[in-house]
């Protein structure tokens, strides 16, 4: 008798259907899980932006309209939130602000973030709210 060594054709295509099975759900699942991740840095860098302008509040009795200053004093984020996204603010006046993060790269489809002084964040689903 001889024995049998090795695979199947039928063997070795049943194994690569079930890898790539395994594949098409894996890949969509890690997928968003790095957006989600990517999302959450960005919300940090914003929410660091708000205390940033909140401190100099404090010291200043105005919000600061440079985001210069809010960097080298007050320790908000670098511009660049990794290469997903950036940040920037525009003040109104002394009183009032608003802080978006624009998604860039593979990120763009999960839109822009932005958080204002009254801690609005926008849009709401993003955040978790």
């Amino acid at each position: 008798m001889r024995s049998n060594k090795g695979l199947t054709l039928i063997e070795l295509l049943v194994v690569v259907v079930i890898v790539g099975i395994l594949a098409a759900i894996a890949v969509p699942l890690y997928t968003g899980h790095m957006q989600r991740a990517r999302r959450s840095d960005a919300k940090t860098a914003l929410e660091q932006v708000r205390a940033a302008q909140e401190m100099w509040r404090a010291e200043k009795g105005r919000y600061s309209s440079s985001q210069a200053e809010l960097q080298t004093t007050m320790g908000a984020p670098a511009t660049n939130i990794g290469t997903f996204y950036t940040w920037s603010f525009t003040a109104t006046g002394d009183t009032a602000w608003i802080a978006q993060a624009t998604a860039q790269g593979n990120q763009v489809s999960d839109g822009n973030l932005t958080i204002n002084q009254d801690g609005l964040k926008l849009p709401a689903a993003k955040w978790g709210n």
